[in-house]
């Protein structure tokens, strides 16, 4: 006998799709940018969503768990209605674009992590693989913080800028264009989104190339200031 086979798919195996368990703003992104990073937040378990016009007042409405801001125009603007946001004022930030310099005119917003442009698939899998964690909530796995925020160091009679990579209780890494030397004391300027200045004396104990690893003194209990607001900024 002839069978016509018309590729019903068979109802006992229901294709499985993977469950989303946060849900990541894409704000006023181009189509091409929109698609890649949706693409690899969708393997993440994170739900895209393409969100475009009043952005201040959609992220004052509703709640999102991280967001994508083009580093260009009113990024200032969109940056500072999320930190001051009561739903979205601890989401995780993703700022797209932009130079070193750039970054830094944002650093006071708390930019957790910057797809760099000309974007690239595999490089954007792994930024949003290394923070898919923080943006879950799934804090057990997460001893640093991703966060780019504007370091002043002060060696000696010397005053570099620097821009911090992550922060943990113990020190942070950071990137300085200066040279800094493994051993090397230094004091520490900075601050954490809208927390005051912490001042910290601290040590160089690695480098590679542009960015190195700072340990804060252990007999400096300023930096305490550090712990108390990683152990509030993961509460709430």
């Amino acid at each position: 006998m002839n069978c016509l086979n018309l590729n019903f798919p068979n109802p006992g195996r229901v294709p499985s799709t993977p469950k989303m368990q946060a849900r990541v703003a894409l704000l006023d992104l181009s189509p091409d940018v929109g698609s890649l990073l949706a693409d690899s937040f969708k393997k993440m378990s994170i739900e895209p969503v393409h969100v475009s016009g009043d952005l201040k007042r959609l992220l004052a409405a509703r709640k999102f768990e991280a967001a994508v801001v083009k580093l260009t125009g009113d990024a200032g603007v969109v940056l500072e209605a999320a930190r001051t946001s009561s739903s979205n004022s601890r989401m995780i930030l993703y700022g797209l674009g932009g130079s070193a310099q750039e970054v830094l005119r944002y650093s006071r917003y708390g930019l957790n992590a910057v797809f760099l442009e000309p974007l690239e698939r595999q490089a954007v899998l792994r930024l949003v693989r290394a923070t898919r964690n923080l943006v879950l909530h799934e804090y057990r796995h997460y001893v640093r913080i991703p966060l780019l925020t504007e370091v002043t160091l002060s060696c000696g009679s010397r005053t570099l800028v620097a821009t911090s990579r992550e922060i943990s209780c113990g020190g942070l890494s950071l990137r300085c264009d200066d040279n800094l030397a493994a051993g090397q004391p230094l004091e520490l300027s900075f601050t954490l989104l809208r927390s005051p200045e912490i001042h910290v004396r601290g040590t160089v104990v690695w480098r590679k190339g542009a960015t190195a690893g700072i340990r804060y003194d252990s007999q400096d209990e300023r930096k305490f200031l550090v712990k108390d607001w990683i152990e509030s900024y993961l509460k709430a």
